[in-house]
């Protein structure tokens, strides 16, 4: 099992209640956590992963294969541009 830092940002870490902790996830992939996250938070952090991002190691993936890091940012969709 892998344990990996997790940092929410805005409408994610209202979701989650804090702004950062440690999960462990099997596997560990973007997919597990997603999952995991789900789970744990239910509905209000589906809504945001929905349309969200991860950025793995400061890498941006949507990709439910992709390896974890040492760290993953669960961000928020963002309007404008």
């Amino acid at each position: 099992m892998a344990e990996v830092l997790v940092r929410y940002f805005a409408a994610a870490a209202e979701s989650a209640g804090v702004e950062e902790e440690r999960v462990t996830v099997e596997p560990p992939t973007v997919g597990a956590l997603q999952a995991h996250l789900v789970e744990r938070y239910g509905d209000s952090m589906a809504r945001v992963l929905k349309n969200g991002s991860f950025l793995v190691d400061g890498v941006v993936s949507r990709d439910g294969v992709r390896e974890l890091g040492a760290r993953v940012d669960v961000l928020p969709p963002f309007a404008g541009g």
